[in-house]
């Protein structure tokens, strides 16, 4: 495994419309079976940019933490800490991928890592919530390796790659919450 020094989350920034588009587009089959159906704006620049406007504005609202992964400098993927809920809850739910080239390098964990970091030390978070389909055996495992613990599984969760799947769910309690 490669060292993973270098790897830093960072918000998502308009002009990273271009590479993102770059990257889903080199990355559309690796990416198929773990991601909704996307129509074809998805993969280029503008449809990118669409998508860098709407979590801007999530942001702006607190609901959405929109983030890119970056290895030495390099657009390598996406992570995001989605549906940001305050009050009794005050959790997120964290979502990412990894270019097929970034793959079992620790990139993702590192990711991850950080993007928790930032959910509970700056966002104050008490939970962050994830999934990961059934048969994403290196997405459980970029949580397990963080200290998510399993909690159950979800019948039927999300619609991915157009069917229905199961999902297993995931939590990360951050203990030093006040």
């Amino acid at each position: 495994m490669r060292s993973t020094t270098g790897v830093t989350v960072r918000i998502l920034r308009e002009e990273d419309a271009e590479p993102l588009a770059r990257l889903v587009s080199a990355n559309r089959e690796f990416l198929r079976p773990w991601e909704p159906v996307r129509d074809e704006e998805y993969f280029t620049t503008e449809g990118q940019r669409r998508i860098i406007d709407d979590a801007l504005l999530l942001y702006t609202g607190g609901i959405l933490l929109p983030c890119v992964i970056l290895e030495k400098g390099e657009l390598v993927g996406r992570i995001n800490i989605n549906n940001i809920v305050r009050g009794a809850l005050q959790s997120g739910d964290v979502g990412y991928w990894v270019a097929e080239s970034a793959g079992g390098r620790g990139v993702a964990t590192v990711a991850v890592a950080g993007a928790v970091r930032i959910a509970f030390h700056s966002l104050n978070l008490h939970r962050v919530a994830a999934s990961t389909l059934v048969d994403n055996v290196r997405s459980q495992r970029v949580l397990e390796k963080n200290g998510f613990e399993r909690i159950g599984l979800a019948p039927q969760f999300l619609r991915i790659d157009g069917v229905w799947s199961d999902s297993l769910l995931f939590q990360k309690v951050n203990d030093e919450y006040v």
